[in-house]
C-alpha cells in the first residue's frame, strides 16, 4: 500500500478559508557527494526558532527573489544563492548551468503556506566544506538516502513529506554519478499532492494513489 502520512506537519497548516493560496516560487538543491563510489546527500537542520518548518531537516533551498526573474533561469539562480546562504557552498556558475533538474513539487492546494519548488541535483565542489550560518540553519549532515530515512524513522532527525518522498526516489541509486546520469535525460513533470479528509483525519496522497481523484 502506498505510504500516506498525516498532516499537518511543521509548516503545513491547513487552509480553512475559501481562497486558495498562490504558491510562492522556490528552489532547492540536492547536493551530492560520492562520485562513482557511493551516494550521499546533504541535509541541513532548520532552527527550532523558525516560524516555518522549525527543527526540520531539509535540502538547502528557499524562495525565488523578485530580482532573480522568472522561469527556469530564476529557479537556478535562486538555488545557487540558497546553497551559499544555507550551506556555504559556492557552485562554479552563479547562473546554475551545472544544476540538473530533478523534480518540481507544488504544495497541496489545501495547505495555507504553499510553494512551487524546483529541485536540482549538484555535485559537491572539490575543495569546499559545508559551513552553515548558525541562524537559519543550525546543523547539517551527509547521509545516504536510506540512512536519512532510517534516522527519521528512529527519531534522530525530523523530515517532512516532500523530503521523505525524494529520499525514497534517490535510495535505489548506488552512486552519485549513476543518479546524475539518470536525471540528465529525464523530463520533469510537476507533482502536486492532495490533502484528503477522512472524518477529522487529514492525509497526504500523491497522484495515482488511492483517494487522489475522489
Amino acid at each position: 500500500m502506498p505510504e500516506i502520512r498525516s498532516v499537518p506537519e511543521p509548516g503545513q497548516t491547513l487552509n480553512t478559508g475559501d481562497k486558495e493560496a498562490v504558491p510562492r516560487q522556490a528552489a532547492s538543491v540536492i547536493l551530492l557527494r560520492g562520485g562513482a563510489e557511493t551516494l550521499e546527500v546533504l541535509l541541513v537542520k532548520r532552527t527550532e526558532k523558525a516560524k516555518f518548518m522549525a527543527g526540520v531537516w531539509v535540502f538547502p533551498g528557499g524562495g525565488v527573489d523578485a530580482h532573480e526573474g522568472e522561469g527556469d533561469a530564476a529557479h537556478r539562480r535562486a538555488a545557487v544563492r540558497e546553497l551559499v546562504e544555507e550551506a556555504g557552498v559556492t557552485l562554479a556558475d552563479a547562473a546554475g548551468s551545472e544544476l540538473v533538474k530533478f523534480s518540481q513539487w507544488i504544495t497541496p492546494a489545501e495547505v495555507k503556506i504553499r510553494f512551487d519548488t524546483h529541485f536540482f541535483l549538484a555535485s559537491m565542489p572539490a575543495g569546499q566544506e559545508v559551513v552553515i550560518d548558525g541562524e537559519e540553519c543550525v546543523d547539517h549532515g551527509w547521509f545516504s538516502p536510506q540512512a536519512a530515512l532510517d534516522a527519521h524513522t528512529g527519531g534522530q532527525i525530523l523530515l517532512v513529506f516532500p523530503t521523505i518522498k525524494h529520499l525514497e526516489q534517490l535510495a535505489p541509486f548506488a552512486t552519485a554519478d549513476e543518479l546524475l546520469a539518470y536525471a540528465a535525460g529525464r523530463t520533469v513533470q510537476p507533482v502536486q499532492p492532495r490533502v484528503v479528509m477522512t472524518g477529522e483525519t487529514a492525509r497526504v496522497v500523491l497522484p495515482g494513489e488511492p483517494g487522489y481523484d475522489d
